[in-house]
C-alpha cells in the first residue's frame, strides 16, 4: 500500500458521516489583518467558535465569509452563491459581495456590516492613478490597495507588516513546513468535524475532504 492509499485508509477510519460544518478560510494565521483608522483592526480569518468558522473563503473570483472588527462587529463579504455563478451583482440586497477581476485582481463589489454599513471595494476610479485600487495581488497572494466605507472611512489593505494573505491551507500545523504532522493535524481535525477540515467546502465531511487535502498538501506552500 503506498503513501496515499494509506492516507485515504486513515481517513475512511476516522470519517464519521456527514455531520454538517462551516468552511475553513483561506486566509493566513499570520496576515490576516486589515486596518480601519476609525475603527480599528479587523480579523479576516478566525474569528467566531469554534475558531476560523467565520473566517473569509475565495470559492472563486469572489470573496464570501465574514470579517470581525472588535470595535464594530462583522462584516459580511458575501454568501458565495452569486446569482449568474460568476460574480455578484450588487444590484440588490440578495446577491451582493466582493468580487475579483480575474483579468487584473481589482476588487469590486460591496460588503456589509450591520453596524456600519455598505463598505465599498470598488476603488478603482478613485485610486487607481495613485495604484491604490483596492486589489488581490495573485503573484504575492495577498490583497492591497484600499477600501471606502461611508461610514467609516478608509480601510488600509496595503500595509507592509500588517495585511491580509492567502494562508498555505494544507500547512495545518502551521509552521511553513508540510510533513506528517500536518496530516496528523488535517486526520484530527477531519475525525472531530472541525470546520478547518471541510475543504471541499460542501458542509459535510467525505473523501472530497480527504482528497482536497492531498491536492493541497502536493502542491506544496509557495
Amino acid at each position: 500500500m503506498n503513501t496515499k492509499q494509506a492516507f485515504l485508509s486513515a481517513a475512511a477510519a476516522l470519517c464519521l458521516g456527514n455531520a454538517p460544518a462551516l468552511a475553513q478560510s483561506d486566509i493566513s494565521p499570520v496576515h490576516k489583518w486589515s486596518w480601519g483608522e476609525n475603527v480599528g483592526w479587523m480579523n479576516w480569518r478566525d474569528a467566531g467558535s469554534p475558531p476560523a468558522s467565520s473566517g473569509v473563503l475565495l470559492p472563486a473570483d469572489y470573496l464570501s465569509g465574514f470579517v470581525w472588527a472588535e470595535n464594530i462587529g462583522w462584516i459580511n463579504m458575501g454568501d458565495g452563491t452569486p446569482a449568474n455563478g460568476v460574480a455578484y451583482a450588487n444590484a440588490a440586497g440578495a446577491d451582493f459581495g466582493v468580487n475579483i477581476d480575474p483579468a487584473n485582481g481589482n476588487l469590486f463589489g460591496f460588503a456589509w456590516g450591520e453596524n456600519v454599513g455598505w463598505i465599498n471595494f470598488d476603488t478603482r476610479t478613485a485610486l487607481t492613478p495613485s495604484g491604490k485600487q483596492a486589489r488581490y495581488d495573485s503573484v504575492a497572494k495577498r490583497f492591497r490597495g484600499y477600501a471606502w466605507g461611508e461610514n467609516i472611512g478608509w480601510i488600509n489593505l496595503d500595509d507592509a507588516s500588517h495585511f491580509v494573505a492567502l494562508g498555505c491551507i494544507a500547512d495545518f500545523v502551521p509552521d511553513g513546513v508540510l510533513n506528517f504532522f500536518d496530516v496528523q493535524a488535517f486526520l484530527n481535525a477531519f475525525s472531530a468535524h472541525h470546520p478547518s477540515a471541510d475543504l471541499a467546502p460542501d458542509g459535510v465531511f467525505n473523501f472530497f475532504d480527504v482528497q482536497a487535502f492531498l491536492n493541497y498538501f502536493s502542491a506544496g506552500c509557495p
